[in-house]
C-alpha cells in the first residue's frame, strides 16, 4: 500500500520506510547540494504545519509565515543575545509562535473563509512592518546576522559544508512528522477531517467546533516556529521576508501541488517546487517561473489531488486493467 493513503496505523509501512530512506541516501548521493537540501527540510516542516492546518481542517491562511518568521526571529535574537542551545531555541520558538498563533485563533474563528484570509494576511503584513521599524532589535531590511549556535550534542559543528544542518534539519523534520502522524490519526485528527467536511454536524458529536479550530490553528502555529527557528539556526540569518506574504503564497502552492490533507504530500509538493525552482533558475533567472506555472495548470487540469493524488488514481486505472 501506497504512503500517499491515509494513515490510520501507527507502524510504519515499507513504502514509508523507502520515503524516508531517501533524503538519507541524498546526504551520501549529492554531498555538493546539502545546504539546498537543509533549506528543502526546513520548508517541508513549514509546508507540512499549513497542511495541518488547511488540509485537515480547512482552515485557509494567507499569513501563515507569520509563525514561520516568529520562530526564526526568536531563536535568532536568542543566540544573538546569548543562548545557543538548538534544541532549546526549538523549544522557545514553537511557545513563541505558538502564543501568537492561539492569540490569532481568536480572531479567525469569528469569521468564514474570506475574513480569515484577510486577518491572517493582515497579520503577516503588520508583523513584517513592526520588524521593519524595529531595526535596532530585528535589523530591519538589513536582517539578523551574527547568530551562533553550540556544537549539535556538544560534538558537531555547524559548518559551511551543511552536513550538520542536512542531518539536524532531517531529524527534527522526521520526529514531528511521526508526531503528526499519529494526531492526524487519532480521534482529534478524525474531528479536524470532520470539521474540513462540514463544521455544522460537529457539534452533534458533543465538540465545540470553536476549540478544535483553536487547537488546531495553535498546533499549526507552533510547529510553523520551529521551522523558522531551523531556519535561522541553520543559515545563521533572519530576513526580514520570513514574515513576508510571498513566503506563505509559495508554502501555499506547495502543498497543493503535493496533496492537500495529506502529510506526505505537503512533504513531495516542497521537494518538487524547490527543485524545479533551482534547476529552472539555473537555465533562466526570468522565465523559471512559467514553467512552474505551467505545471500547476496541467496539475489542476489532470490532478486534482496533487501529485499524490493523481499518483494515486494512475496506479488504480494500472490495477483495473485487464
Amino acid at each position: 500500500m501506497l504512503v500517499t493513503r491515509g494513515l490510520p496505523h501507527d507502524r510504519l509501512r515499507p513504502g514509508e520506510l523507502a520515503f524516508w530512506a531517501l533524503p538519507l541516501l541524498a546526504f551520501f548521493a549529492f554531498p555538493d547540494h546539502l545546504v539546498l537540501g537543509s533549506q528543502i527540510l526546513v520548508t517541508a516542516l513549514f509546508a507540512v504545519s499549513l497542511d495541518v492546518l488547511l488540509g485537515y481542517a480547512g482552515i485557509v491562511s494567507l499569513g501563515h509565515a507569520a509563525f514561520f518568521g516568529v520562530g526564526a526571529y526568536t531563536a535568532g535574537l536568542l543566540s544573538v543575545h546569548g543562548y545557543r542551545e538548538p534544541f532549546g531555541g526549538l523549544v522557545a520558538a514553537a511557545l513563541v509562535a505558538g502564543a501568537l498563533g492561539f492569540a490569532v485563533s481568536l480572531l479567525v474563528v469569528r469569521g468564514d473563509d474570506l475574513s480569515r484570509l484577510m486577518v491572517t494576511l493582515g497579520i503577516g503584513l503588520t508583523l513584517q512592518e513592526v520588524a521593519n521599524r524595529a531595526a535596532p532589535v530585528t535589523g530591519g531590511v538589513d536582517g539578523l546576522d551574527g547568530i551562533v549556535m553550540n556544537k549539535l550534542f556538544g560534538v558537531f559543528d555547524f559548518g559551511m559544508d551543511g552536513r550538520t544542518a542536512y542531518l539536524y534539519s532531517l531529524g527534527v523534520l522526521l520526529v514531528i512528522f511521526m508526531l503528526l502522524r499519529r494526531v492526524v490519526a487519532s480521534p482529534f485528527g478524525l474531528a479536524l477531517r470532520g470539521l474540513r467536511e462540514g463544521s455544522a454536524r460537529i457539534p452533534a458529536l458533543s465538540i465545540s467546533v470553536r476549540r478544535l479550530q483553536i487547537a488546531v490553528f495553535t498546533l499549526a502555529a507552533a510547529i510553523a516556529g520551529v521551522a523558522g527557528a531551523l531556519l535561522a539556526q541553520t543559515t545563521a540569518f533572519v530576513g526580514i521576508d520570513v514574515l513576508g506574504f510571498p513566503r506563505s503564497a509559495e508554502l501555499l502552492i506547495m502543498v497543493v501541488l503535493g496533496g492537500a490533507g495529506r502529510l506526505y504530500g505537503a512533504v513531495v509538493g516542497t521537494v518538487v517546487y524547490m527543485v524545479a525552482q533551482d534547476a529552472l533558475s539555473g537555465v533562466s533567472h526570468v522565465y523559471w517561473q512559467f514553467w512552474v506555472g505551467a505545471l500547476l495548470v496541467l496539475l489542476v487540469l489532470f490532478a486534482r489531488g496533487g501529485l499524490l493524488g493523481g499518483l494515486d488514481a494512475l496506479l488504480l486505472r494500472v490495477r483495473r486493467a485487464p
